[in-house]
């Protein structure tokens, strides 16, 4: 794991909210990372360990997750709201131009804020995320946010979330299971093991209508001339291959990369991933270096 630093932040409504911030080089734009609905900053260590010191990589964590403060309304666990609140931290830091990386929630997050500022843009990296939700997934992912459930030991915790999560990482042993345990889950002051969010960011999918969440379609459109890649899971349940080619037609510079045997949402750590995203970066760089 690379080193990194610590930094909080104030969102608009009075949220203390906490990013990981790794060094880099800083003639370059930095990169955002923006995790999936039930996932914090720990998601992209390995990933940021690499950019850095090339680049710097801010790590945020959403309101009710990780570090970051637990909202007390709790219809603001939505993504018009996270973005909101990453705008606030783009402001605080002074960033002017940057490129998102968002796995799933953080992928939405990301089209919402490349259409509302692209010239802030450099580029966009989608995991396994589009403007359109498989059914099958959202039903999956609705079956278990919010269970609060907790395990004697990392040991237990990692067996649950392999009996979870088994098909999406055909491939992982026991030590891959206990490495994504702790990156999801913490020690309570009971000293039971527990996911490391609050479980009511369940509760605004119980409003009619809200699961889906806008209409993206329009927010990918107004990233037409902003450089994308997706990344999708060749077995993902959350975006269908049908989805992928139409965003591939809409966005004019826009590639993708299939990772393997692997549903959703691929780490971003597979050295397919891997390769796709370092050449990604270097092609912006020298495309904004040279506008």
């Amino acid at each position: 794991m690379g080193a990194f630093s610590d930094g909080y932040w104030w969102s608009r409504d009075g949220l203390r909210l906490h990013y990981r911030d790794y060094a880099g080089d800083d003639t370059r734009a930095p990169v955002i990372c923006l995790p999936g609905l039930t996932r914090n900053a720990r998601d992209f260590e390995e990933l940021a360990a690499h950019l850095a010191p090339g680049r710097r990589v801010i790590c945020p964590e959403f309101r009710g997750r990780g570090e970051s403060a637990y909202a007390k309304d709790v219809m603001s666990y939505v993504p018009l709201s996270y973005a909101q609140d990453i705008e606030a931290l783009i402001e605080e830091l002074a960033i002017t131009r940057f490129t998102a990386i968002g796995t799933s929630l953080g992928g939405i997050v990301s089209m919402l804020l490349a259409s509302t500022w692209p010239e802030r843009m450099e580029g966009v990296v989608l995991n396994d995320i589009g403007p359109e939700i498989g059914a099958e997934g959202l039903a999956r992912i609705q079956g278990y946010v919010g269970e609060g459930r907790s395990f004697d030991s990392w040991a237990h915790a990692a067996r649950a979330q392999e009996e979870l999560n088994g098909p999406i990482y055909p491939e992982w042993q026991l030590a891959d299971w206990i490495g994504f345990a702790k990156r999801t889950h913490k020690l309570s002051p009971k000293g039971r093991v527990v996911q490391d969010y609050d479980t009511r960011i369940a509760e605004p999918f119980e409003v009619p209508g809200s699961a889906t969440g806008v209409d993206l379609w329009p927010a990918l459109r107004a990233m037409a001339g902003t450089p994308l890649l997706i990344v999708r899971g060749e077995h993902s349940d959350i975006l269908s291959p049908g989805t992928a080619t139409r965003m591939l037609d809409i966005v004019d510079d826009a590639q993708m990369v299939t990772v393997p045997g692997t549903g959703h949402a691929p780490t971003l750590d597979e050295a397919p991933v891997r390769e796709a995203i370092d050449a990604f970066l270097v092609r912006i760089a020298l495309e904004s270096a040279s506008a």
